[in-house]
């Protein structure tokens, strides 16, 4: 008690039990699965995305169903799909990252692989909440902007 009286910080010791090894372990396949649906996912929407011009221009159809975007350049469509594609490879990343070294934490104990396997969950949950953020404000932005235009016209 008098440690806290006087502000000295005491060390925290955590054990980690069996059981939640266990649970780390686990975590660390389903993370393992998770990146190789998003690697495989993320290379998909990338050769999407060069593909896309070859589709346009072998289908007149196609392009008028796209309007403006088809008629012109398919570039824009061809950015989206690509950035769409490097957009989902990072989580995926984090995720592989997360698993290798939370295996090797659990596995061998090594409590530096262990803290950087939590490093990257919370870059990982880090990363998903800026995007939420950045979805969340876009829809009031969108909100704000349509109830500006129906009060103009």
């Amino acid at each position: 008690m008098e440690d806290l009286a006087e502000g000295v910080p005491q060390e925290v010791k955590l054990v980690v039990t069996e059981e939640m090894r266990s649970y780390l372990y686990d975590i660390t396949k389903w993370a393992k699965f998770l990146s190789i649906v998003g690697f495989v996912f993320s290379a998909m929407m990338v050769l999407i995305s060069f593909s896309i011009p070859s589709m346009i221009a072998g289908n007149p159809m196609l392009a008028k169903q796209l309007g403006t975007l088809g008629q012109g350049s398919s570039t824009a469509i061809t950015i989206v799909y690509l950035f769409l594609g490097l957009f989902y490879f990072y989580p995926s990343l984090l995720l592989f990252r997360i698993s290798n070294q939370g295996k090797q934490g659990v596995l061998f104990g090594n409590q530096e692989s262990l803290n950087s396997a939590i490093q990257h969950v919370k870059s990982l949950f880090k990363f998903w909440g800026i995007i939420t953020i950045t979805v969340i404000v876009g829809y009031f932005l969108l909100i704000f902007l349509m109830g500006a235009g129906l009060a103009v016209a």
